[in-house]
């Protein structure tokens, strides 16, 4: 993050309540979103700086899993207007370089999240982590198919918003 919207971006969230002074000095960066955002300049994100723009929770079953899981995370409607996202679709990319796209409507239309947090515990690269892009597939049936599943892109690594 720029060091002016870095500064402003932790003077909110300590104003908010949402992260200690310690916290917010990590330098391990989790995401990078580009594109096209406030001022046009790349953001970057620590876990702590996410989570900072406060988390909800889905809870549901998967392809990826036996049962159903709790995941936590920051919602990605939040997320896209913390970087002032303009565009209508975001393309993630994963740490395997796998890529996906994905309509901005989704974030509002079904409380889409990005996942830090599974079972309450933070989510390491083996197992889906750092951040997981997880939709409510319980809750909406309708999401229960291949193309919602191909957007959940876990190890997300970075985002470009575009048209």
């Amino acid at each position: 993050m720029t060091s002016i919207l870095k500064v402003l971006f932790v003077a909110a969230a300590l104003a908010l309540g949402g992260v200690s002074a310690q916290a917010a000095g990590s330098d391990d960066v989790v995401l990078t979103i580009s594109g096209k955002v406030t001022n046009g300049e790349t953001v970057d994100f620590t876990l702590e700086e996410l989570e900072a723009l406060g988390t909800s929770s889905i809870t549901t079953n998967s392809p990826w899993e036996d049962t159903a899981i709790t995941y936590e995370g920051v919602p990605m409607a939040v997320l896209m207007q913390a970087v002032g996202a303009t565009g209508g679709t975001v393309t993630i990319t994963a740490l395997n370089k796998y890529r996906t796209k994905i309509p901005i409507s989704d974030f509002t239309d079904y409380g889409v999240i990005l996942a830090s947090r599974s079972n309450g515990a933070p989510m390491p690269i083996s197992n889906k982590g750092p951040l997981f892009v997880i939709y409510p597939f319980d809750d909406k049936p309708e999401l229960d198919t291949e193309v919602y599943h191909a957007r959940s892109a876990w190890q997300v690594r970075s985002m470009v918003i575009s048209e």
